[in-house]
């Protein structure tokens, strides 16, 4: 976590002594006798904490107090007074200052007190990521009886002592959110935050503000200033799904941060260091997409450091009857039921159903089996009228495209569900966008 100081002092030889023991601690400081010049620098680079004497030729420390926690909340600042303008300090404390300490000072009890500051500003940043950090479940399971999905926990093991950004690839619904969970939680930053967005859901304007936050009056609506999620997951993880749904404008922002570690928040003029791992995922083809000239080949390559590719769940057949078992016994205690498991006949149909919407569609359909079935184990009358149907044959790799068969299943969902578009997405375990996309293809 980047750490900045200016220190704001008229007397040269004081303000080197200052400088020399901040920079001795491994502190970021900077100096000035002017309090005009201190704004000034304010103005081009976010500073944490400003030391300013209060007596000083033009602006002097109270007036450059009032200015800055106008103007930048975020910058704590600590006064410097003579030992006969203690009054001074205590109006100096009531106008926001965060300490003050008297001439003349010792320099370890100064430092101790920006120490101080420092630790306030790492616990509230830790705060503000844990609010949306707790509640998430750190203990994943992992269903792999296939060798692929077994080869790609292996893989992620192998890796768990690296740090590079990662790309993420296959059909919606296989399981990349899990897996990059599995990443951040088995590598060095699993004590540090981990959070998600997903590129799709949101228009750019929404997406620029989630990521990057926003400056108080940036834009209408916007009545105070919003930490983004780049900034909150400082030290930690990012991971943005369907990243190939980001337009160019925010590819570019977001190779910035990639490359240089720093961005702008919306409305801001000064740019903000971070130091996080992205790991990015999407259901495309990004050649392709580069190749149209919908993707940055510079972005791609920055976040592909190690690509995984995760199957479908046609071509993991060991795995559903697992997680058949699995998901029966995570969302069996929320119907008070007493199903004890599968009849042959209800497996049999999963086994040899396709599902176009992967992991994520089994899931949602035992959970809607759980809550239709009235015996003891789940029959084929409590699963989907459409996959009774279906079967497999509607899913002939050799007559239809994979890009095909989800667009005529999804249609198919559509209509058994009287053309409610929301609940077939919710059915199909995506979103309403992502949906729409579907019906939009071919």
């Amino acid at each position: 976590m980047s750490f900045k100081i200016l220190v704001a002092e008229d007397e040269e030889i004081t303000l080197r002594n200052i400088l020399d023991t901040l920079l001795e601690n491994d502190f970021e400081a900077f100096g000035t006798t002017d309090g005009a010049e201190a704004l000034r620098k304010m103005e081009n680079e976010n500073f944490d904490v400003l030391i300013t004497d209060i007596k000083m030729p033009g602006i002097d420390g109270i007036e450059l107090l009032e200015k800055v926690k106008n103007k930048y909340l975020e910058t704590e600042v600590i006064i410097i007074t003579g030992f006969g303008s203690i009054g001074s300090a205590v109006e100096a404390m009531k106008k926001g200052a965060f300490d003050y300490i008297t001439k003349p000072f010792d320099l370890d009890e100064l430092t101790l007190r920006v120490q101080k500051i420092h630790k306030h500003k790492i616990l509230k940043k830790d705060n503000v990521a844990l609010r949306t950090f707790l509640g998430m479940n750190k203990n994943i399971s992992i269903i792999a009886e296939n060798e692929s999905m077994k080869h790609i926990l292996n893989t992620v093991e192998g890796i768990n002592d690296s740090d590079f950004n990662m790309l993420l690839t296959g059909e919606t619904g296989v399981g990349k959110s899990l897996i990059a969970k599995v990443i951040h939680f088995t590598g060095r930053r699993r004590d540090r935050p981990f959070l998600a967005i997903n590129c799709a859901t949101l228009t750019e304007e929404l997406l620029i503000s989630e990521l990057f936050g926003h400056e108080k009056g940036a834009f209408t609506g916007a009545i105070v200033k919003k930490q983004g999620l780049v900034e909150i997951t400082d030290t930690g993880t990012l991971f943005l799904d369907e990243i190939s749904e980001l337009s160019p404008n925010l590819q570019a922002k977001l190779l910035k941060v990639v490359e240089e570690g720093e961005f702008y928040r919306v409305g801001g003029t000064k740019p903000i260091k971070v130091d996080v791992r992205f790991i990015a995922a999407t259901n495309q083809n990004v050649s392709n997409l580069i190749s149209d000239g919908r993707f940055r080949e510079d972005l791609y390559y920055r976040l592909n450091v190690m690509e995984i590719f995760i199957p479908p769940l046609r071509d993991r057949g060991e795995d559903i009857i697992p997680l058949s078992t699995y998901f029966l016994q995570k969302h069996l205690p929320k119907s008070n039921k007493k199903i004890t498991g599968f009849a042959k006949e209800a497996m049999d149909i999963l086994l040899k159903y396709s599902f176009p919407g992967n992991v994520r569609e089994l899931e949602n359909i035992i959970e809607r089996a759980i809550i239709l079935e009235k015996g003891h184990v789940i029959t084929p009358a409590s699963l989907p009228s459409g996959i009774r149907r279906l079967k497999i044959e509607t899913f002939n790799a050799g007559i239809m495209s994979v890009d095909e068969v989800i667009k005529e299943y999804a249609e198919k969902v559509i209509n058994m569900v009287g053309g409610n578009k929301t609940k077939a997405a919710k059915l199909l375990g995506m979103s309403r966008t992502s949906l729409w996309k579907i019906l939009k293809e071919n």
